[in-house]
This record gives structure tokens, C-alpha cells and sequence, in this order.
């Protein structure tokens, strides 16, 4: 009764943090909901004994991605806007997809209550194992494509930041080395002062 409680509560925080992510007015407000959702969305899995994907979730897109999200997101100067002006205009859309994915969610749900019981797991099983098995068994092609995938992703966000702007300051490590003591100090001398 408990776990079923603390599941509700969970849901209800993901929810929430999941809507602010997209009705929120700064990027990056949005992206520190984001961090609440997948946040919850781990606590989610450890209710459902999946402790491997619970902390692959919060190191990976908690640790790296929502990092690399944020300095994106400060570092290019985002239009708010621009952003907003189309906010309403692909809402229809928006409520289609999540309509879709509110069915989804429900045949789940309903294939669980009305389908057949869980199966039954071994003493030493262990879901980390299998997982690791399957995933580099039958599915590691995909893993490797989703490896590339996101090697470009990084590539992309390091070259949307390194863009030449008026505004910053970098430093040109050959005009550094090519410099010369006689170029940078002048020596004055000054008659010492008397008491």
C-alpha cells in the first residue's frame, strides 16, 4: 500500500515537472525541470526493482546530457521570442502526439491489469546481467548507432558554441608564444623618493 502511494506521488511530481518543461518561460528553467523529471523517472525505476536503468538515467542524462543542455543553452544567446511566437502554433500538434502517447500509456496499463500475471524470476537472477546481455547481444548494432548518434550530437553542440561572435574573448596561443619580452615591458627607472 505504501509503494503504491509513493508511485502516485512520483507520478504526480513527473508530471509536473514534464509540463514545466514545456510551459516554462526560460530555457533554462525548463531545463532544470527537466532534471526533476528524469529525476523522478529513476526513482520510478527503483520502485520497479530496474536499480541499473534508475542509475544509468540520473548518471548519463542527469550527469551529461542536462550539462551539456545547459552550457548550450547559456552559451548561444537564446532568442525567448522567437521560441514563443511558436509555441502556439504547434500546439495542435503537440496535443495529437501526447493524445497518442496518453493511448499508448493506457493500453499498457489496461494489457497489465486485464492481461496475463508477471512472470516469475529465478533466485539469482539478476536484470543487470540480462540486460547487458541482450544489449550487446541482439541489439548492438543499435547500440552502436545510438553511440554515433550521440558523438555527433556533442560535435554539433561544441560547434554551435565555438561560432565567432563580436562579443567574446579567446585567447591565440601562436600570437602568445610569438611575443617578446622588449614588445610587453618597458622598464622606467624613477629617482627614489626621500622621506
Amino acid at each position: 500500500m505504501l509503494e503504491t502511494w509513493i508511485f502516485y506521488a512520483f507520478a504526480a511530481l513527473l508530471l509536473y515537472s514534464g509540463v514545466r518543461v514545456i510551459t516554462a518561460r526560460n530555457p533554462v528553467h525548463g531545463a532544470l525541470h527537466l532534471v526533476l523529471a528524469f529525476f523522478t523517472a529513476a526513482a520510478l525505476w527503483l520502485l520497479l526493482y530496474a536499480e541499473f536503468l534508475a542509475i544509468v538515467l540520473v548518471v548519463v542524462y542527469v550527469g551529461a546530457v542536462m550539462v551539456l543542455f545547459l552550457f548550450v543553452v547559456m552559451m548561444l544567446d537564446v532568442n525567448l521570442e522567437r521560441v514563443r511566437q511558436g509555441f502556439w502554433r504547434n500546439l495542435p500538434l503537440a496535443l495529437v502526439v501526447g493524445g497518442i502517447m496518453v493511448l499508448e500509456m493506457g493500453a499498457v496499463l489496461a494489457s497489465r491489469i486485464y492481461g496475463s500475471a508477471p512472470r516469475e524470476f529465478p533466485a539469482g537472477y539478476s536484470n543487470t546481467k540480462e540486460l547487458g546481455r541482450i544489449l550487446y547481444t541482439d541489439y548492438a548494432y543499435a547500440f552502436e548507432i545510438a553511440a554515433v548518434v550521440l558523438l555527433v550530437a556533442i560535435i554539433a553542440a561544441i560547434s554551435l558554441t565555438l561560432r565567432a561572435r563580436k562579443d567574446s574573448r579567446h585567447q591565440d596561443p601562436a600570437r602568445q608564444v610569438r611575443a617578446r619580452r622588449e614588445e610587453r615591458v618597458r622598464l622606467v627607472s624613477m629617482p627614489s623618493e626621500k622621506d
